[in-house]
């Protein structure tokens, strides 16, 4: 039986729903701190979207019997990721200008980090699954 290349990523579509729920369901203690609610979620949202990207990436290059299709993945990988969320911070910080909401983006920042330990963890089990890996 074949096993869907997403389901792996359980853990991180749970994280997602859990801290979308925690966005949304804590907005006045949000507010209490001075971090803009829209920017969690929305940086939420970039985030599950590049964590995806990139792990489809690196599981076509992770079944290709070329060592070498793994190690450019990778690097695919990373440029693709690196540029999205500049691309996405960029943006934000254009449109808000002088309203940005720095404690937001630091969030967002510690989130890009445990979405990247998930995804890590995640292509390290699945490595250790191939042969020859």
């Amino acid at each position: 039986m074949k096993q869907n290349k997403l389901a792996p990523l359980r853990p991180v579509f749970l994280l997602f729903v859990i801290l979308t729920a925690l966005f949304v369901s804590t907005k006045t203690l949000l507010t209490r701190w001075n971090v803009d609610q829209d920017v969690l979620i929305v940086g939420n949202m970039v985030l599950i979207i590049v964590t995806l990207v990139s792990y489809l990436l690196l599981y076509r290059g992770l079944q290709s019997v070329n060592p070498h299709a793994f190690v450019r993945a990778m690097y695919l990988s990373f440029i693709v990721k690196f540029f999205i969320i500049v691309l996405a911070a960029a943006l934000y910080i254009l449109i808000a200008k002088s309203k940005v909401n720095k404690p937001g983006l630091i969030i967002c920042l510690f989130l890009y980090l445990v979405y990247t330990f998930i995804e890590v963890s995640v292509l390290t089990k699945l490595m250790k699954q191939k042969k020859n890996a």
